[in-house]
């Protein structure tokens, strides 16, 4: 048999001689060996290749694959890796359009050749002398698009699904004890690659592990392992079946070995094997149970015996004992009613693409458990093995998703370019193979963990009988699971093709009011709060719905992790680069940016303090004198958390309690308050209740704060001013006054005070100004809000006393008192229609400056971003304190964070958006202070103050689109606010901030607030 190239564009050729896929167990020669993590089965091909870089198909160097062709003088590659990452071709970031559009025309099924390059891989190996006389095979666990493979010369195979293993028996075609020459040649584009349309940077290459492997003469090729519960979710049948690979005339017997943590036996069993389907049952009484909380695992000791009796191959393979089902209409784990608090995770890396190290995924586990996330749906293909097994172990549950997404077709369908029966899939017969072939290898590598609840189709490929039937055949294969598929919200001809109602970004009104009409099946967001730049906002709304409404069981936030590549300009500075930074046309710019961590360094970014929040298993609420404590944990009690009540005094400790509550899963309870709480006018007191950690877990040590609630009582007192000496000097230009310690100059020329020293400190550079701006997130550029609130923009930067083109000028006005001095500004603004606003400075004798800022209802001039004071300081004044949210950013809609005094630098507070945004905003502030390295600084003290201090201007931060873009830094800007509209976060393409967290800008605005120097 020879290659023939004509196949990567024929839809009915997905593979040629390719092994039917298995289970991921591994098999080693003894427990020890297993012990030890053995590998004396396998030999890894990692490393480096020979590698030659043709742009398409007819550039491939003629017979590369042949053992006479020399390939020494080829480059250098290491696999696994991206093509793309080590050099040659391009990233590219698209979303929804295929790469090739605009290119070349093709339909569904055809290959794109001008833009097709082809990665022709050479490298030399020998069999290991451990294999002895073995048979020997290939595996390669990841590769895009498609693979050619050949060994000496001999053509042995072909794979197209890129995320689950390809492997082939290369037995017949290696020589043992010499030098062997495998050569691949990697394609980009297929027929099927029109369903690899995911949002995704697109790669090709090697990008998962390669190795050659053997196995002994008697070989549990493929395992199954089933835990069947009763109906009392108590006793349990562990019931194995083993597909058996038995050299001719080989017999034997398997025997089972069932253990805990602790490696005492639970069950045993002996069956004899041969070369076919064997099963055995095991019965096993009252096992500890599995779920996201407890993820306890079984290990099911697996002894293959030959005829003889000696041992020829050992399997151990967790085993966690779980029942998934539907009861009432209501997704149920063990019982009880589950709740997905879940993301959709990308799998992806900042250096190297899809090429993601075990320990990046062991990261991002930790990460999860630290902040109350229970799910994760692999978007939209099938990951590496390695996260699968560290969901069983660390308790995440699983959507496992199909390599299966059309969304390009889909797009072009609904914007009128095809016709319904043109849709891919659709009703078309000629893409069913390929389909049930995907899901059927992402099946069998699966099936055994504990973690995967539901199996899913793929990703937004519209509808179609196509998908009914993958449905069917995935329910055939594996009853025990559910299977989901969003697209019929789509194209509702065949509902059944999914057993939970799924949408994206649906509003949580709509979800309750289809649920009222339609509670024939459980509902999920399969991706909602779509977490690009500054997002997340009013996502508690979604987890309120959980509670209230039985049939909504969570959803997945759009998404895990930034998508962006580390990149350099043309400086050498080193930055996250998205699409169209790496060349690649079209593209779909940084809509791959996401995650609710920095693609970088896997760090959480500030929009994680809202989901931990959001998604907290224990709610703490507070009426009267009362606690009242609702556990939402399926299956733990409160008490095996410690409890720590704090009483502070706007920042200061005055009492604590701390041991444990205790309250059974799924219930409530009232305790009272251990403190005797102020009743006087003493200050503002901030209970606080939250549960940690009492022991050291795989993923956390003692102490870490799992959910916390809070209530203020009182309130802080209000400003003494103390009345001292003080001095107003009357110019023709300005006003000045002096008092002990501080003197301030009001310019009427330059329209503010441009001056305010104190401790013979100049605090300010330039005069303070009315602000109505943030830089605009993307929510808000995707939504239009610039079309909307643009004057506002312009009202920010060009407000003047001025008017009759500059001519005249509305001056100041000096009001004296007996202990203090106002002076009044009148703005201008550049709208239409004309608007005003004023600016009263009324300075006290002690040094305290009053600030008033007044503007009339303005509802006529849009959306008002913002409505307070920007404050221009030396960059030296960088270190920030305030008593307030924290410690991350918090805004109108997304303000779930401990009230507390925090401190951090100036240029903590720019939020590593992948484009530079409105980020490092204070909700409720009370007072904050910047100061320089001396002590030397301004304290502003306000009611609830929305308050922001950064190294730049609303404008220069929107000005960049990258982060190194950004000017070197002069100056701290402080924006002092009544409010900040909400950041909304539905979704990226049009939604609205919620109303509630708008501005009213009906009636007349005021905003009052203080400030005043200071010395340490």
């Amino acid at each position: 048999m020879k290659f023939d190239p004509k196949i990567i564009g024929d839809l009915s050729i997905f593979e040629q001689n390719r092994l039917p896929a298995h289970s991921d167990h591994n098999y080693c020669t003894c427990a020890e060996e297993a012990e030890a993590k053995g590998h004396e089965f396998t030999h890894t091909l990692n490393g480096t290749w020979k590698f030659y870089y043709a742009k398409n198909i007819s550039m491939i160097p003629t017979g590369f694959f042949e053992e006479s062709y020399d390939a020494s003088v080829w480059q250098d590659i290491k696999v696994p890796a991206h093509i793309q990452m080590e050099g040659w071709g391009n990233p590219a970031y698209v979303n929804t359009q295929y790469p090739w559009d605009g290119s070349e025309e093709l339909l569904a099924g055809q290959v794109p050749t001008r833009i097709n390059p082809v990665g022709c891989y050479v490298r030399y190996f020998s069999v290991p002398d451990r294999f002895g006389d073995g048979p020997v095979c290939i595996s390669f666990q990841g590769v895009e698009s498609a693979l050619a493979l050949w060994i000496n010369g001999k053509y042995i195979g072909y794979s197209e699904d890129a995320f689950t293993p390809s492997e082939f028996d290369i037995t017949d075609a290696i020589r043992r004890g010499e030098e062997n020459r495998i050569a691949v040649a990697v394609f980009r584009y297929t027929s099927s690659s029109w369903c690899d349309d995911q949002d995704f940077f697109r790669f090709s290459g090697i990008f998962r592990d390669v190795y050659i492997y053997t196995y002994p003469r008697l070989h549990v090729r493929d395992l199954r392992v089933e835990t069947i519960l009763d109906d009392k979710y108590l006793d349990a049948t562990l019931r194995l079946t083993f597909d058996v690979t038995a050299k001719k005339g080989s017999a034997g017997k398997v025997s089972v070995t069932l253990t805990d943590k602790d490696g005492e036996e639970v069950a045993a069993g002996l069956e004899k094997i041969g070369s076919k389907e064997t099963v055995l049952s095991l019965d096993v009484t009252e096992p500890i149970k599995w779920s996201a909380e407890r993820p306890y695992l079984y290990d099911v000791n697996i002894s293959v015996c030959d005829e003889k009796g000696d041992v020829v191959e050992y399997i151990t393979e967790p085993v966690g004992f779980r029942r998934f089902e539907m009861i009432d209409n209501i997704m149920c784990i063990n019982g009880r009613r589950i709740v997905f608090y879940g993301v959709d995770r990308h799998e992806f890396s900042a250096n190297s693409g899809r090429v993601v190290s075990d320990e990046e995924i062991l990261t991002d586990i930790v990460t999860m458990k630290q902040n109350n996330i229970n799910a994760i749906r692999t978007s939209h293909y099938p990951n590496k093995s390695t996260l699968y097994r560290l969901c069983d172990t660390y308790g995440i549950y699983v959507i496992d998703e199909t390599n299966f997404e059309c969304h390009g077709y889909w797009d072009a369908l609904q914007r009128g370019f095809h016709k319904l029966e043109d849709a891919v899939p659709g009703d078309r017969e000629d893409f069913l193979p390929l389909m049930i072939d995907r899901a059927r290898s992402m099946y069998e590598r699966d099936k055994n963990h504990a973690s995967i609840l539901i199996w899913s189709l793929g990703n937004e490929s519209y509808g179609g009988s196509m998908l009914l039937k993958m449905h069917d055949e995935i329910k055939k294969w594996d009853p025990s699971r559910l299977v989901h598929y969003e697209g019929v919200f789509w194209d509702d001809r065949y509902p059944e093709t999914t057993d939970m109602i799924s949408t994206m970004y649906r509003p949580v009104d709509e979800i309750a009011e289809v649920l009222k009409k339609d509670r024939s099946k459980p509902y999920i967001s399969c991706e909602y709060a779509h977490a690009m730049g500054n997002s997340c906002g009013a996502i508690y709304k979604y987890t309120k719905l959980t509670e209230d409404e039985p049939l909504y069981q969570g959803g997945f936030i759009w998404d895990y992790i930034d998508q962006a590549i580390v990149t350099r300009d043309r400086h050498g500075v080193e930055y996250l680069g998205y699409g169209g930074d790496f060349g690649d046309r079209p593209n779909d710019g940084s809509f791959s940016g996401n995650g609710i961590v920095y693609g970088d360094d896997r760090s959480p970014s500030p929009k994680m303090q809202e989901v931990k929040f959001a998604y907290q298993p224990i709610k703490i609420e507070f009426s009267g004198d009362d606690i009242v404590i609702t556990n939402k944990h399926l299956f733990t009690a409160t008490d095996e958390y410690q409890c720590l009540m704090t009483l502070e005094c706007e920042g200061e400790l005055i009492d604590a309690a701390e041991g444990t509550i205790e309250v059974e899963p799924l219930s409530k309870k009232i305790i009272p308050i251990p403190f005797d709480l102020p009743d006087d006018d003493s200050g503002e007191y901030v209970l606080t209740v939250e549960f940690d950690l009492a022991k050291d877990t795989l993923w956390a040590d003692a102490g870490h704060e799992i959910a916390y609630g809070q209530q203020v009582i009182g309130h802080m007192k209000p400003i003494e001013h103390k009345k001292k000496k003080m001095e107003v000097i009357h110019g023709w230009c300005n006003t000045g006054i002096r008092g002990e310690k501080f003197e301030i100059l009001f310019s009427n020329l330059q329209a503010g005070p441009v001056s305010y020293k104190f401790g013979g400190r100049e605090m300010i550079k330039l005069p303070p100004r009315p602000n109505f701006w943030r830089a605009m997130t993307e929510n808000d550029t995707a939504n239009l809000l610039p079309f909307r609130a643009g004057q506002w923009k312009l009202a920010s930067m060009y407000l003047s006393p001025k008017y009759d083109h500059g001519r005249e000028v509305t001056g100041y006005e000096v009001t004296e008192k007996d202990d203090t001095v106002t002076v009044s500004y009148t703005y201008h603004l550049p709208t239409q229609p004309a608007a005003d606003c004023s600016v009263a400075y009324t300075v006290h004798s002690d040094g305290i400056v009053d600030v008033k800022l007044s503007m009339d209802g303005a509802q006529k001039l849009g959306e008002l971003p913002e409505f307070g004071m920007i404050f221009t300081m030396d960059a030296d004044y960088s270190h920030l304190k305030w008593y307030g949210l924290g410690p991350e950013e918090t805004y109108a809609d997304k303000n779930h964070a401990k009230l507390g005094v925090y401190e951090n630098e100036v240029a903590d507070n720019m939020a590593r958006y992948l484009r530079p945004q409105e980020c490092g905003n204070k909700e409720r502030v009370r007072y904050a202070t910047l100061s320089d390295d001396r002590g030397y600084g301004l304290l502003f003290v306000g009611e609830e103050l929305s308050f922001s201090a950064l190294p730049y201007t609303p404008h220069e931060i929107e000005n960049a689109n990258h982060p190194n873009e950004l000017p070197p830094v002069h100056n701290t800007y402080v924006r002092v606010a009544k409010a900040q509209m909400g950041v909304g976060g539905d979704d990226t393409w049009g939604a609205l901030v919620h109303p509630e967290y708008l501005l009213d800008t009906k009636g007349k605005l005021e905003f009052e607030f203080s400030f005043r120097g200071i010395v340490h």
